[in-house]
């Protein structure tokens, strides 16, 4: 198992001995354009996340893959998600809140659009426009 699958399955244990074993893989890209901080976020393994931003993951990285997720940041993998908690933690832990991705697409838009009114007032919360 890779960073990127430990990261996707939330396999917290491989997942530190990987990053213990080779730190710069925690921003590592998968060949489909993606983070393992994004991988843990969209999934929702809250524990991985956190993991890997303890480590120095990028929470703006944008994603490369064009079909699927166009421009995403960490950040909006998670509210496509729909895992709050990792959203959460990850604007607790700087992420930008108004970043956009592909047709200037916000998180703040994508909980809305989820009915999550709830992390949309935590977004607001913490600065999210719009």
């Amino acid at each position: 198992m890779d960073v990127l699958e430990a990261a996707a399955l939330g396999e917290l244990d491989t997942l530190q001995a990987l990053l213990d074993a080779d730190p710069d893989a925690v921003n590592t890209w998968s060949e489909d354009g993606f983070t393992p901080l994004h991988y843990a976020a969209f999934f929702g393994h809250e524990r991985a996340a956190r993991l890997l931003v303890e480590r120095g993951a990028d929470l703006e990285a944008v994603s490369t893959n064009a079909e699927f997720a166009p421009q995403a940041r960490p950040l909006h993998s998670a509210v496509a998600g729909r895992t709050a908690a990792v959203a959460r933690c990850l604007v607790e832990a700087g992420a930008d809140v108004n970043a956009r991705q592909h047709m200037d697409f916000t998180a703040l838009m994508g909980a809305e659009q989820n009915g999550d009114a709830e992390l949309a007032a935590f977004l607001r919360a913490h600065g999210a426009e719009g």
